[in-house]
């Protein structure tokens, strides 16, 4: 017999447990994201606001100083403009790329203080508290200062917020101090409550000092300033001249001056005095074109706005894009995690192309315009492998305005992107990869853009062995059949001009280009000459056709330079075919060899779950019947190991999204197993239900829906599509999107 006490106890979880679910219910899917993920463990995020696609965002600044050591920006290679862990905040850059992994922008640094102006950063900078990080927002206390700071984001635009105590307050903008340590600036105080002014950046991984670029920059204040001024600190010089220089090495402060002032070490302050507590608003427009569009883009997007309707438009932008892909039965942190995972991967790419369409062209050799939207920050060795997958299933129309501003990029540049930055093409990284987003986009159904230019743009990369940026041994690749140890890391080289290879020939047979099909397939396979059957690893070959020596199959593993391969291992790079993966089973010896060796990856930890080249390695199970449930059980464990709702909660570097990618990807069920081949392996939804959003301009359906059906988290025992058995663990695009529920059924 129950108890009284059992019955109420029973009632009141019962209780509980729906006012739970109603609670997460009632939450917008931007109500889930936070910042914070990726902002410890090198993620390399940031918690600062931006739209969707943004070209302008807040980031405060804690890397600057000795207070933030180890994890300060001179003192170890650092791509981020803040750190979770670090404590001393110089300021709030306004324009920062979120997870990458060679340092870049975070300039244009603003900064709110009170008392006498201090215009050296080690000196005004200061401890924080009490931080807020949602979609579109980010709030701070300033300790020293007793400010509060509130930041939000257009387009094109930050804007912040500063509530000041009485007395006297200022607002500095410093434009030496930056992540990187490009120089160079300019500065006008144009009014009482306006600023212009540039600054000189691009030394991404600092592979090409000649490339540096300007962002320019219009700075509008909602209070006149009692007094402004402009700062400019020179450097130290010796010598007779020297003796005649009074302000030599020392910090030039020119009160109430309008007139432009350019250097290094620069900045403007504007000086405030309250009788009481007072807020003051600061809109800064971002252009890469000039000062006009800047102020224009200011103008155009938030004109006489206030924060709170900006911060407002913002947030409904996010909600309606994260919107697109709707979860049920997940807890609070589940949620936390796949939201934020999504909307990580809609930072990058970003607009590039001011309001009225004008955008740098590549080289900056003129100023192109565009009615549609240029996209810029492609880390294409990164993202072809699933974010763009994702972007292509989810935001049809986005990827399509990519491919196209990459075909923009090639008329602009003659190559097709590589790994694009404001118009600045770095060669970072190896491979041809924008082929391959190209191919799985068009395949897809998007091919609202010249696909036929496409394809000879791919031609050119694969085929021109003279002077060729996007394949640098491309003619020893040819005849040999893959890159030897004259190059950098020489079988990941090989296998990414496979992949991208395999690609090619997909869209030669779509194209009814038999002769390109039949080569580009021969091409994609020559890994094989590679392949060391004793060691069932891949392995480089010197020049003559001898096998390297000496060679360690667990060199470089954490990033560590070798011979052979970049940003891997011999074992982190044993099954990176994923367009052969079959043809590798028999190479291997059959299934059990394949599945051994597979298994070996991880039991003998070299899985690495923060980089690219193995990321899709717990999926291969898949290929091997009666082992699916490997796959199922390595994305949960790993998703539950690597990914959750703190700063720390991602593997690594995000890579721009990618990282986020995998989360999504696998939290909902299905994965893009062979990048450029339209179709998805299925493993175990982490939600009871998802619906996906389907874009009529692109697609027949208005959505498609996975559901798990579980009795007691076991294995997959059949998954149907439509209701009738699929009888399979991969599924093609096609019929994904054409179907209306895809059910996964556990036992």
């Amino acid at each position: 017999m129950f108890s009284i006490q059992k019955i109420i106890s029973k009632t009141a979880c019962i209780f509980y447990m729906l006012f739970f679910s109603i609670s997460i219910f009632a939450q917008e899917p931007a109500d889930f994201v936070n910042p914070f993920i990726g902002t410890s463990n090198y993620g390399a995020t940031f918690p600062g606001p931006i739209a969707p696609r943004g070209m302008a965002s807040i980031s405060p600044f804690n890397v600057a100083g000795v207070k933030n050591t180890p994890m300060e920006k001179d003192s170890q290679w650092l791509s981020n403009p803040y750190v979770n862990e670090n404590t001393f905040l110089t300021g709030f850059s306004q324009v920062n790329l979120s997870g990458v992994g060679c340092p870049e922008l975070g300039v244009i640094l603003v900064m709110p203080t009170t008392g006498n102006v201090e215009i050296d950063h080690l000196k005004y900078g200061s401890t924080y508290s009490n931080e807020v990080a949602k979609a579109a927002y980010y709030s701070v206390d300033i300790d020293k200062y007793k400010v509060k700071g509130e930041f939000t984001a257009s387009k094109r635009v930050g804007v912040s917020r500063f509530t000041f105590p009485k007395g006297q307050s200022n607002i500095l903008i410093n434009l030496g101090l930056g992540l990187t340590n490009e120089e160079g600036a300019m500065i006008k105080v144009v009014s009482s409550t306006e600023i212009e002014g540039m600054r000189s950046v691009g030394s991404f991984c600092y592979n090409s000092p000649e490339d540096a670029y300007p962002v320019y920059f219009v700075a509008k204040f909602s209070k006149p300033a009692a007094k402004f001024g402009i700062w400019k600190k020179t450097s130290k010089y010796k010598g007779t001249e020297a003796q005649w220089m009074g302000y030599n090495g020392k910090a030039r402060m020119m009160e109430n001056t309008i007139k432009t002032v350019v250097g290094d070490s620069i900045g403007s302050y504007f000086t405030y005095k309250f009788e009481k507590q007072e807020t003051v608003e600061v809109k800064i427009g971002i252009s890469y074109v000039s000062i006009e569009n800047a102020r224009e883009n200011l103008e155009k997007e938030t004109g006489s706005k206030s924060f709170d309707n900006v911060y407002k438009k913002t947030y409904n932008e996010w909600n309606e894009e994260l919107s697109k892909i709707l979860v049920e039965g997940g807890s609070k942190d589940e949620n936390t995690i796949f939201y934020t995972a999504l909307y990580h991967t809609l930072i990058h790419p970003n607009i590039l192309n001011d309001f009225n369409g004008e955008y740098p062209e590549i080289k900056r050799r003129k100023i192109g315009k565009t009615d549609g939207t240029r996209y810029t920050v492609f880390s294409l060795w990164d993202t072809y492998r699933n974010m763009h997958p994702l972007t292509s299933l989810v935001y049809p129309k986005q990827q399509s305005d990519m491919i196209k501003s990459m075909l923009d990029m090639y008329d602009e540049n003659s190559w097709l992107p590589k790994w694009e930055l404001n118009s600045t093409e770095t060669f970072t990284m190896v491979g041809d990869p924008a082929s391959i987003v190209i191919v799985d986009a068009c395949l897809k159904g998007i091919q609202d853009f010249d696909f036929n230019k496409a394809y000879y743009a791919m031609l050119k990369g694969a085929d021109n062995a003279e002077n060729n940026p996007l394949r640098p041994g491309l003619k020893e690749y040819i005849d040999k059949g893959y890159v030897s140890t004259n190059y950098p890391g020489p079988v990941s080289t090989t296998l990414e001009y496979n992949t991208s290879d395999y690609a090619i020939s997909l869209l030669a047979k779509a194209l009814g280009e038999k002769d390109d099909y039949k080569r580009f397939t021969k091409r994609s396979l020559s890994y094989r000459k590679l392949y060391d059957k004793d060691l069932k690893l891949l392995r480089p070959r010197t020049a003559d056709g001898k096998w390297y020596e000496p060679f360690d199959p667990v060199a470089g593993a954490n990033f560590q330079t070798n011979v052979g391969f970049i940003e891997g291992n011999a074992w982190q790079y044993a099954f990176m075919v994923p367009h052969d993966i079959k043809g590798l089973i028999k190479l291997m010896g059959g299934e059990k060899p394949f599945s051994d060796q597979l298994q070996k990856v991880f039991d003998i930890k070299q899985f690495d779950m923060a980089n690219e080249p193995d990321i899709a390695y717990p999926y291969l199970f898949n290929y091997i019947k009666g082992e699916e449930w490997k796959s199922q059980q390595m994305v949960k464990k790993l998703v539950k190991e690597y990914f959750k709702n703190e700063p720390k909660g991602l593997p690594g570097n995000d890579d721009t999204g990618t990282m986020s990618a995998w989360l999504v990807y696998s939290m909902i069920g299905i994965y893009p197993i062979s990048p450029g081949d339209p179709i998805y392996t299925i493993t175990a939804p982490m939600f009871h239900r998802v619906t996906i959003k389907l874009d009529p301009r692109y697609y027949k359906k208005e959505s498609i829906v996975i559901e798990r059906q579980i009795n007691n988290d076991g294995k997959i025992n059949s998954i149907e599509i439509n209701g009738k058995p699929l009888n399979s663990f991969f599924i093609s695009h096609e019929d994904f999107v054409n179907g209306t529920k895809l059910k996964v059924i556990q036992n």
